[in-house]
């Protein structure tokens, strides 16, 4: 992935330095239940761990897969380099490559399924903060783009926050099953590596031994995975999707903080443009990329092949190091957000009091109104408001078959704003808890 959307923590979980340290911890962990069950010299297992503090070479190793073209070999031969041939000639016993291939990805998706985690909690703490602070701010619910009926910017984040608090349960899940390692060799029946070597190995890495794994772990656990990095993307979308259209010139109920030396065009100094999560929809659409190769990669011939792993190789490290970056982006572009409540009530009044058009509606019906004649007076007045700009309760009292059925004061009393906010703290106890 490019540095311009990378964080360094998630980038060092996908550098060769962290994989063949991961290669190095199988291997050896591998070496030392051998010698526990006395497959190989204990003497030789303990040599393996005179690695631990090296720092391998990636040029070399590089160099080496130059001429052997495998890169577990490759690596193995530079492992002998440092332990001594005689003393790692057990190294690898039993075991086929996609044994320490697939238990390092999975280790590496793991730890990387932490830091979105991590990610997403910061995200939800943002979220709640916002929704909170503008419980009671009241703006126009909107549908097809039209004004619908009144909400509050409290439940616009409350929304958000809700969806997240989802993705978060779907990452956790997500983590649970990737967090499997396989170490059973060639075509997975344990032929030549004993299930306890696994079982050990696992242990020591903070996986669990994948129940059958032929000679790789099963790809329907990596499509999961990646489906839910997917859907966390098309959230992040959603998030954007909703402040680009509030930053709109026109509309201008919230925007992105604008810094001090920020500038938004280069050709018109007044632009204020919504750049960050316009960003985020692009990073999204990038992330949800890698979900339909990770679902091609299930299907694979026999007991291997190797076409998933030119794709894994690709979207494991820019899936994860897009999905961190986007989430630490966003919740930058919530934590400070600037709202404005005057703008959301303005425009709300923008055709005045047309948004209580199904109060009318209802009280209509409610007085013995068909509700066919009900919604042809309310929508004939509802028009010439969209047409004339006047003021919709003032058309009402003026409408003499709407009066007949509606007294003044009833008409009055439909267009109390409050009566729409009413249920907001239910709504919030059901998302935050009480």
């Amino acid at each position: 992935m490019i540095p311009r959307y990378s964080r360094p923590d998630m980038v060092a979980i996908w550098s060769p330095e962290s994989k063949f340290r991961i290669w190095y911890e199988i291997e050896a962990h591998a070496c030392d239940a051998m010698a526990d069950l006395g497959v190989i010299p204990r003497e030789n297992a303990e040599a393996v761990w005179k690695a631990k503090d090296v720092e391998f070479d990636v040029a070399r190793i590089d160099e080496i897969e130059a001429v052997t073209k495998h890169d577990v070999i490759a690596f193995l031969t530079h492992l002998s380099e440092h332990v001594g041939s005689e003393e790692a000639r057990f190294v690898h016993q039993g075991m086929t490559s996609s044994d320490v291939l697939d238990t390092c990805f999975n280790v590496q998706l793991t730890r990387a399924a932490d830091l979105l985690i991590a990610d997403l909690e910061g995200l939800l703490a943002a979220l709640k903060r916002r929704a909170i602070e503008h419980k009671d701010t009241v703006r126009i619910g909107r549908s097809h783009g039209i004004h619908a009926e009144p909400t509050t910017m409290g439940l616009t984040f409350a929304r958000f926050y809700a969806e997240m608090d989802r993705n978060l349960s779907r990452m956790r899940d997500a983590r649970a099953e990737i967090a499997t390692g396989a170490i059973s060799g060639a075509v997975g029946t344990f032929a030549n590596v004993d299930p306890r070597v696994e079982e050990h190995v696992c242990d020591q890495l903070g996986l669990v031994p994948e129940p059958i794994s032929t000679q790789v772990i099963p790809r329907d656990r990596h499509a999961a995975f990646f489906a839910t990095l997917g859907i966390i993307a098309s959230s992040i979308e959603n998030v954007a999707i909703e402040i680009r259209h509030m930053q709109r010139t026109e509309v201008l109920e919230g925007a992105e903080f604008f810094s001090m030396g920020q500038k938004g065009s280069s050709a018109m100094p007044h632009k204020k443009n919504p750049i960050l999560t316009e960003n985020l929809t692009g990073l999204a659409r990038m992330v949800r990329a890698a979900v339909i190769p990770a679902m091609e990669n299930v299907a694979l011939w026999h007991e291997r092949d190797i076409s998933h792993s030119s794709v894994e190789r690709m979207i494991g490290p820019d899936a994860t190091i897009t999905l961190d970056f986007a989430l630490a982006r966003l919740t930058g572009v919530i934590d400070k957000m600037l709202i404005f409540p005057e703008n959301m009530l303005e425009n709300m009044n923008k055709f005045p009091g047309l948004v209580m058009s199904q109060r009318v509606l209802l009280a209509l019906t409610q007085a013995g109104v068909s509700r066919e004649d009900a919604y042809a007076m309310v929508q004939r007045n509802a028009l010439k408001v969209w047409e004339h700009r006047t003021d919709f309760k003032e058309e009402l009292l003026a409408d003499a078959d709407v009066t007949a059925a509606l007294s003044p004061e009833e008409i009055e009393e439909k267009f109390d704003l409050g009566y729409h906010t009413k249920h907001v703290d239910t709504i919030f106890a059901r998302v935050f808890g009480e």
